[in-house]
C-alpha cells in the first residue's frame, strides 16, 4: 500500500498569467504557497486483475480505457499500471470548486502514488510535468501550470511563466518573523458556492485575445514582486494594497469571478477590518481569502459570523509519500 499526501494551494497575485494565450507573448508569474490543507491517494494492490476506484462514487472496470474519472484513468496510462490495483482519493476540504487547486493537486498526488507503486523514484519538476500534461495537454482542461507546481513543491513560491511552457521556480525566502506574519494575517472564508472554474476560465482564455484585458493581465503581473517584497518586509498593508488592487483587475478578466454574494460577503469584511480580498482560483464561488492585521481580526469575526471559516497555515511540505509498504509484486 502507498499513501501520497499533496498540498492544496492559495495564490495571491499574478494568477491567470500561467496560461499560455499569455505566456507565449509575454512572461506570466504568479505568487502563491502551499497550505496545510490536503488531498491524499491511496494506491493498493488487489489479488485479482480488477481496478477498483473510490472518490465520490465507486468504479470497478476490467481495463484501464473504461475508468470513467479521468484523473484517475490518464494517471494509470502515464504510469504503465494496468490492471489489479485499488485506489481510493480523500480531501480535507470539498475538491470540487475550491478554488485552492484540488484538481492539479489531486493529480499529482495520483502520479506520485502510482509511480511509488512501480518503484519509480521522481523528481516534484517531473510530478508537475506530468500534471500538466495530463490535465491541459490530454483532458484538454482550460487551466494554467501554477497549481500542479504548486503542489509537487510546496512552501512560497514566485513561478515564471515563458514560451515553450518553461517554468521557472524562484521560491520566497522569508525570515521566521516575516513567515509568522504573514500567514496569522490570512483567513480563509467559505462562499458556500461551489462551482466549476471551466465556464470562467474558458472566456479568460478567450478575452486574453483582447488587448484591454492582456494589458491587465500584465499589470497583475507587475504586482507579483512587490508583493513578495512587502511580504518579506512583514509590510502587511501594502500585502492589503496589492492584493486589493489585484482582484480590482481580476474581476475585468471575465464575467462572473465575483457576484452579488461574494460582493456582500467581501464589503462585510473590508467593513470590518480586513484590508483585502478576494475569491481563491479562478473566481465565482469556493473561498474568499482575506488579508487582516491581527489587531482588527476579532472584528472581522464577528462580522462574518454568518460565514464558515477555514483555519489553516502555511506549509513547506509539497507531495510526499507518508506509508510506503511495497511487500507485493509490483503488477
Amino acid at each position: 500500500m502507498i499513501i501520497v499526501k499533496t498540498p492544496l494551494r492559495i495564490s495571491f497575485v499574478g494568477g491567470g498569467s500561467d496560461m499560455p494565450d499569455f505566456y507565449d507573448r509575454a512572461d506570466g508569474k504568479v505568487v502563491c504557497t502551499a497550505i496545510d490543507k490536503f488531498v491524499y491517494a491511496i494506491v493498493k494492490a488487489r489479488f485479482d486483475d480488477e481496478i477498483y476506484i473510490n472518490y465520490s462514487r465507486k468504479e470497478c472496470v476490467a481495463k484501464v480505457g473504461d475508468i470513467k474519472h479521468d484523473l484517475v484513468r490518464e494517471a494509470m496510462r502515464m504510469t504503465g499500471v494496468e490492471k489489479g490495483i485499488e485506489i481510493t482519493t480523500l480531501a480535507d476540504i470539498p475538491s470540487s470548486g475550491s478554488g485552492l487547486g484540488s484538481s492539479s493537486s489531486i493529480t499529482v498526488a495520483l502520479l506520485h502514488a502510482l509511480y511509488a507503486y512501480r518503484n519509480e523514484l521522481v523528481t516534484a519538476e517531473q510530478l508537475a510535468q506530468d500534471a500538466c500534461r495530463i490535465e491541459i495537454d490530454i483532458l484538454g482542461k482550460p487551466i494554467g501550470r501554477q497549481d500542479q507546481y504548486a503542489a509537487a513543491y510546496g512552501g512560497i513560491n514566485r513561478f515564471i511563466f515563458k514560451q515553450a511552457d518553461v517554468t521557472e521556480r524562484l521560491p520566497v525566502e522569508m525570515e521566521s518573523k516575516a513567515n509568522r506574519k504573514f500567514a496569522a494575517s490570512l483567513l480563509l472564508y467559505y462562499t458556500g458556492i461551489t462551482r466549476s472554474a471551466d465556464k470562467i476560465l474558458t472566456k479568460q482564455k478567450t478575452n486574453l485575445q483582447h488587448t484591454d484585458r492582456f494589458d491587465t493581465m500584465q499589470q497583475m503581473v507587475t504586482l507579483v514582486d512587490p508583493f513578495t517584497q512587502a511580504m518579506q518586509q512583514q509590510d502587511i498593508a501594502a500585502c492589503g494594497e496589492l492584493l486589493a488592487r489585484n482582484w480590482q483587475l481580476k474581476q475585468n478578466m471575465a464575467a462572473g469571478i465575483s457576484n452579488s454574494e461574494i460582493d456582500e460577503m467581501h464589503d462585510r469584511a473590508i467593513s470590518a477590518g480586513a484590508l483585502a480580498g478576494k475569491v481563491a482560483g479562478a473566481g465565482g464561488g469556493g473561498f474568499l481569502l482575506l488579508i487582516v492585521p491581527r489587531e482588527r481580526q476579532n472584528d472581522v469575526f464577528t462580522a462574518m459570523q454568518a460565514y464558515r471559516e477555514l483555519p489553516f497555515m502555511l506549509t513547506e511540505s509539497g507531495s510526499k509519500v507518508i506509508f510506503d509498504d511495497r511487500s507485493y509484486a509490483s503488477k
